[in-house]
């Protein structure tokens, strides 16, 4: 490529591809999803709502490693109750019944492809698909009438008060973010199932998530409780976006630009929801403040990477990709080296791979000699010759 810049940014958006959900298992959260919420639509009171949010939503889903465990799929379960009705404790008993009686239902029929149990958490019931290798977070929720349209109440276990959401919301604002900048290939989503956004190519900031999610997976492989929770670096990287069309350099950028949006309000750190300000992503660090340390710490070490990545320009493929690797996993690096090795044997096969005037390759200058195709095992295209 032109630049290191130009090689980094196709080296990641490589890797990080083949880090996507498949459609395949897409598909299978999407059936499980709605069969979930079809039961409950009909089983439960009237006007229950169910529907997906986080990374499954926004379409910035990454591949846990071996390390880190399984996909997990976060889905909203509305109850049109108001708060002076209903506790919240009540309010998760009451879902927690209904999805307890859905997996009765499901053992009854004799089905084998639903969920193996339902446990509860803090915040939600988790429906287990071991043999899929994801699970469902189904998360009670009730509509907040002082936010309407979409704004909803969650429960949660250690805490008095109802805690503020509003995850469409917060998914229309991260689309018009990822609108700054065109599509890394010139296309954009097509179609919705059931509310599950059907990205078929990625923009480069929901990319940008995607490379900072992973590397961020990776280092807090062995310590989850002080990993920087997916919304907040989403949220961050989505504000410090100013459309970059270049992976490496929005990512670079991207990181230059987050730290500003954290606030420090009466003493206590506040990173907000751009579609709920009393929701706060960075509420643990205030009651845990080792958590912010692990966001800094792993905030410096990300910088450092991207930029000794920078600094080999001239170095090669192999020696950039092997560096590339000690931070990021291995086999995505390593296979995406592969499809740019193919990238340019096709360039060069069509005539469209150049020398720029710096003897660098390139498949995107419009000047400069052409470079003729290798016939390797002693044969020429002339065979007069």
């Amino acid at each position: 490529m032109d630049t290191i810049e130009q090689m980094l940014s196709m080296l990641l958006d490589g890797a990080v591809e083949t880090l996507d959900i498949s459609p395949h298992l897409q598909q299978l959260a999407v059936e499980r999803y709605e069969e979930v919420g079809t039961w409950l639509a009909e089983h439960g009171e009237p006007d229950w709502r169910i529907y997906p949010q986080g990374s499954f939503r926004l379409g910035t889903v990454v591949r846990p490693s071996t390390r880190t465990g399984e996909y997990d799929i976060d889905l909203v379960c509305r109850v049109p109750r108001r708060k002076g009705n209903i506790t919240q404790a009540q309010l998760k008993q009451l879902l927690g019944d209904m999805l307890h009686a859905y997996l009765r239902w499901k053992t009854r029929q004799g089905h084998t492809d639903g969920p193996k149990s339902c446990e509860s958490r803090r915040r939600c019931w988790t429906l287990e698909y071991p043999d899929h290798g994801f699970h469902l977070d189904v998360l009670p929720t009730i509509p907040d009438i002082e936010h309407p349209p979409t704004g909803i109440l969650l429960t949660d276990q250690n805490l008095r008060e109802w805690q503020h959401s509003n995850p469409i919301g917060y998914a229309d604002w991260f689309k018009r973010r990822c609108e700054q900048g065109r599509s890394l290939v010139e296309a954009k989503r097509h179609h919705n199932v059931a509310d599950v956004p059907d990205w078929t190519v990625r923009s480069t900031l929901q990319r940008i998530v995607q490379v900072l999610k992973w590397h961020c997976m990776l280092r807090f492989a062995n310590d989850p409780d002080n990993r920087p929770p997916s919304i907040l670096i989403t949220t961050l990287a989505a504000r410090a976006y100013r459309g970059e069309q270049n992976l490496f350099t929005g990512t670079r950028a991207a990181l230059d630009g987050m730290t500003s949006f954290i606030e420090n309000r009466h003493g206590k750190w506040w990173v907000p929801n751009p579609a709920h300000e009393e929701e706060n992503f960075t509420d643990k660090w205030n009651e845990y403040p080792e958590r912010r340390l692990a966001f800094i710490a792993w905030h410096r070490g990300i910088v450092t990477v991207l930029d000794d990545l920078a600094g080999l320009q001239g170095k090669g493929l192999q020696v950039i990709a092997s560096r590339m690797s000690e931070s990021f996993s291995a086999g995505p690096v390593f296979n995406s080296v592969e499809s740019y090795g193919d990238r340019m044997r096709h360039s060069r096969e069509t005539g469209a791979l150049r020398m720029t005037s710096t003897g660098l390759l390139t498949t995107t200058a419009t000047t400069g000699p052409r470079v003729r195709d290798h016939h390797f095992y002693g044969e020429h295209p002339d065979p007069r010759r």
